[in-house]
Parts: C-alpha cells; structure tokens; sequence
C-alpha cells in the first residue's frame, strides 16, 4: 500500500527539483492543473496512469522511488553532485569467457540514504 503523504513529499520534490510549479508539471505530464492539486493536499490518491505520465515524463524519476521512497532520485547518477562520479551503467561484464575463468570488474554499493561507492578494476 503506498503511503500518501509520503508519496505526496516525493511529488513535491520532483516538482521543486525540476524548477516547476505545480500548473506547469500538470501541463508537462499532461493532466489537469486540479489533480496535481487534489494529490498534493492529500485529497486524492494518485492513479496508475497519473504515476505513468509522470514517469514518461520524467525520466530520471524512478518508479520504486516514487512509490515507495526506496531508490533514489534523480536516477541518473551523472547528475549525482554530492559524489562527484561518473560511473558507466551497471551492467554484467562477461566476455567470451568460461564460468571458471570470470573475474569481477566493478563493484558498486548503494546507501539507504541515495549515495553510492563505484570500484573499478
């Protein structure tokens, strides 16, 4: 179950960080201005299509994060100032090689509080 005032702060933190007001968001993600405002005083509960159009819209939103808070936004950690990295995407490093011959690349950990360690080789 999504807790709506917690979803409520998220929401509002999106809006806040891409400098938007809260007409402005409505219009970008392509609802009526009274939604955005029946969500942010807790009047009403977001919709499924209202949470899609947000993600279609905003890309470095992520979607567990928005529900729930677990996450991190933005998630595009090239934005990410506070750490001042510029890791590649996490991906699995395998290249023509057997199971016993894999040795590990990259190593990234993630904090509850949205930051992140990247060791390379």
């Amino acid at each position: 179950m999504i807790n709506s005032q917690e979803f409520t702060k998220r929401l509002q933190k999106v809006i806040e960080y891409y400098g938007e007001s809260a007409s402005s968001f409505a219009e970008k993600i392509g609802v009526q201005r009274s939604s955005i405002s029946h969500i942010l005083s807790g009047r009403n509960k977001p919709s499924l299509e209202f949470v899609l159009k947000v993600l279609a819209s905003f890309p470095e939103v992520e979607l567990y994060w928005l529900l729930n808070g677990k996450g991190i936004f933005p998630n595009d950690v090239n934005s990410d100032t506070k750490n001042n990295l510029s890791p590649t995407p996490i991906t699995s490093k395998i290249i023509n090689q057997s199971q016993n011959q894999r040795k590990i690349d990259r190593i990234v950990i993630f904090y509850s509080d949205g930051s992140f360690e990247d060791f390379e080789k």
